[in-house]
């Protein structure tokens, strides 16, 4: 009796996660180029200066105390208005999607309140806050909904499987939430954070820009009206910067949170 050959192991392939930053970096390159005949050709330098005057500024705004100042009043607002819209929208999220009835009773009235821009509040705002409460409100308001549907999409997605196996190991109601409830709320949180995160930016900037508050917003606002546009577009090329930070910072959390998640091993694997 004659015993078939083993099966051919697989050819392993060479990982192609060195191509990502390259390809990224040429996209990046192309980019600029294509914005530097561009202001060229078809603007003035005092309209639209070329990318070559552009990041001397940004260089020599970075290293002053001005950008740095306001950066750091910018960023304190995203972080406050960033806590109050996880600390109240998981407690709203909780609240008003563990019991079915006040989900359907308040599901309505939430989908009516969703898309109201949180900047029409600005003008009712400004009679009662200061400028910088207003900026702070502005984020909170706008990040809050997207944490609370975060969280009524992830209650909607428990298994119901799992809580009733919780219920038959007599496990009481936080123990519950504990170990079944909010290990599956809890991706759908780190998909709000990492939403959040640009928004709040968006908004701490429409913050400076509208009602004046100090920050970044406001100082983009002041090289606008002053003229000195090469100095605007180095603050926008450095806040576009400081976005992307951002951006990375809050995927590198939601990685260290989710460690454990399926799908976070699996980009990790990639």
């Amino acid at each position: 009796m004659t015993v078939p050959d083993a099966p051919a192991a697989p050819a392993i392939r060479p990982a192609r996660g060195g191509r990502r930053p390259a390809l990224g970096l040429v996209g990046l390159l192309i980019a600029a180029l294509g914005y530097e005949v561009g202001a060229r050709l078809l603007f003035t330098p005092e309209q639209v200066p070329p990318l070559s005057a552009i990041i001397p500024e940004a260089g020599r705004l970075s290293v002053g105390a001005k950008f740095w100042t306001a950066t750091g009043q910018t960023l304190t607002a995203v972080a406050v208005g960033l806590a109050i819209a996880l600390a109240a929208g998981i407690t709203a999220g909780f609240a008003l999607g563990s019991v079915s009835w006040v989900r359907r009773a308040t599901s309505s009235t939430l989908d009516f309140l969703r898309p109201v821009p949180s900047i029409v509040l600005i003008p009712v705002l400004v009679l009662v806050l200061d400028v910088r409460e207003i900026t702070v409100l502005l984020v909170a308001v706008s990040c809050f909904w997207i944490v609370v549907f975060q969280v009524l999409y992830g209650l909607r997605d428990v298994d119901q499987v799992a809580v009733d196996t919780a219920r038959t190991f007599r496990l009481g109601r936080l123990a519950r939430i504990a170990h079944v409830t909010w290990p599956t709320v809890l991706p759908y949180l780190g998909t709000a954070l990492r939403l959040n995160v640009s928004i709040a930016l968006a908004l701490a900037l429409t913050g400076g820009l509208v009602t004046g508050s100090a920050g970044l917003g406001e100082l983009i606002w002041s090289s606008q009206a002053g003229g000195e546009f090469a100095d605007m577009y180095a603050l926008v090329l450095l806040t576009g910067g400081i976005g992307i930070l951002l951006d990375r910072l809050a995927r590198l959390i939601e990685r260290r949170l989710l460690y454990w998640h399926v799908a976070t091993r699996r980009e990790a694997a990639a």
